[in-house]
Protein backbone atom coordinates (compact mmCIF):
# COMPACT_ATOMS: atom_id res chain seq x y z
CA UNK A 1 0.00 0.00 0.00
CA UNK A 2 1.02 3.56 -0.65
CA UNK A 3 0.22 6.90 0.97
CA UNK A 4 -1.05 9.93 -0.98
CA UNK A 5 -3.00 13.17 -0.67
CA UNK A 6 -6.11 13.95 -2.74
CA UNK A 7 -5.31 17.01 -4.84
CA UNK A 8 -8.13 17.06 -7.40
CA UNK A 9 -10.98 15.36 -9.19
CA UNK A 10 -11.47 14.07 -12.71
CA UNK A 11 -14.71 14.72 -14.58
CA UNK A 12 -15.35 12.13 -17.28
CA UNK A 13 -18.62 12.23 -19.19
CA UNK A 14 -17.88 8.87 -20.80
CA UNK A 15 -16.23 5.90 -19.09
CA UNK A 16 -15.96 2.20 -19.71
CA UNK A 17 -19.09 0.28 -18.72
CA UNK A 18 -17.10 -1.36 -15.89
CA UNK A 19 -16.87 2.05 -14.14
CA UNK A 20 -20.36 3.56 -14.52
CA UNK A 21 -20.64 5.47 -11.22
CA UNK A 22 -17.07 5.36 -9.93
CA UNK A 23 -15.42 8.63 -8.83
CA UNK A 24 -11.96 9.39 -10.12
CA UNK A 25 -9.57 11.48 -8.00
CA UNK A 26 -6.13 12.95 -8.63
CA UNK A 27 -3.72 11.92 -5.88
CA UNK A 28 -0.15 12.94 -5.06
CA UNK A 29 1.91 10.08 -3.57
CA UNK A 30 3.64 11.00 -0.30
CA UNK A 31 6.27 9.67 2.06
CA UNK A 32 5.12 8.64 5.57
CA UNK A 33 6.35 12.07 6.73
CA UNK A 34 4.05 13.78 4.20
CA UNK A 35 6.61 14.90 1.59
CA UNK A 36 5.48 14.58 -2.07
CA UNK A 37 7.02 11.61 -3.89
CA UNK A 38 6.86 11.09 -7.62
CA UNK A 39 4.16 12.16 -10.04
CA UNK A 40 0.47 12.66 -9.36
CA UNK A 41 -1.90 10.01 -10.72
CA UNK A 42 -5.59 9.26 -11.15
CA UNK A 43 -7.17 6.64 -8.88
CA UNK A 44 -10.62 5.17 -8.45
CA UNK A 45 -12.15 6.33 -5.14
CA UNK A 46 -13.63 3.38 -3.24
CA UNK A 47 -13.96 5.12 0.15
CA UNK A 48 -15.49 8.56 -0.58
CA UNK A 49 -12.29 10.51 0.06
CA UNK A 50 -12.33 14.29 -0.21
CA UNK A 51 -9.97 17.03 -1.34
CA UNK A 52 -6.95 17.42 0.93
CA UNK A 53 -7.47 14.10 2.71
CA UNK A 54 -4.61 11.68 3.17
CA UNK A 55 -5.38 8.25 1.75
CA UNK A 56 -3.76 4.93 1.07
CA UNK A 57 -3.99 3.29 -2.30
CA UNK A 58 -3.00 0.15 -4.16
CA UNK A 59 -1.79 -0.23 -7.72
CA UNK A 60 -1.80 -2.85 -10.44
CA UNK A 61 -3.75 -6.08 -10.04
CA UNK A 62 -4.54 -5.27 -6.39
CA UNK A 63 -6.43 -2.17 -7.56
CA UNK A 64 -8.52 -4.15 -10.04
CA UNK A 65 -9.24 -6.81 -7.40
CA UNK A 66 -10.51 -4.12 -5.00
CA UNK A 67 -13.42 -3.42 -7.37
CA UNK A 68 -16.70 -5.34 -7.41
CA UNK A 69 -15.88 -6.57 -10.92
CA UNK A 70 -12.18 -7.53 -10.98
CA UNK A 71 -12.26 -7.60 -14.81
CA UNK A 72 -11.77 -3.85 -15.19
CA UNK A 73 -9.08 -1.47 -16.47
CA UNK A 74 -8.28 0.07 -13.04
CA UNK A 75 -4.59 0.62 -12.29
CA UNK A 76 -4.87 2.57 -9.00
CA UNK A 77 -7.56 2.47 -6.30
CA UNK A 78 -7.99 4.43 -3.08
CA UNK A 79 -8.84 1.84 -0.43
CA UNK A 80 -8.64 3.81 2.83
CA UNK A 81 -8.57 7.22 4.49
CA UNK A 82 -5.61 7.79 6.81
CA UNK A 83 -6.29 9.07 10.33
CA UNK A 84 -2.68 9.06 11.52
CA UNK A 85 0.75 7.71 10.65
CA UNK A 86 3.10 6.68 13.44
CA UNK A 87 6.62 5.61 12.64
CA UNK A 88 8.46 3.36 15.03
CA UNK A 89 12.24 3.60 15.23
CA UNK A 90 13.62 0.16 14.68
CA UNK A 91 17.21 -0.39 15.54
CA UNK A 92 18.88 -3.70 14.82
CA UNK A 93 19.14 -5.96 17.83
CA UNK A 94 22.66 -6.41 19.19
CA UNK A 95 24.19 -9.62 18.03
Amino acid sequence: MNLARVIGTVVATRKTENLPTTRLLVIQPESPAGAPEGRALVAVDLVSAGPGERVYFVRGREAANAMANPENPVDAAIVGIVDAVRQVDRTPADG
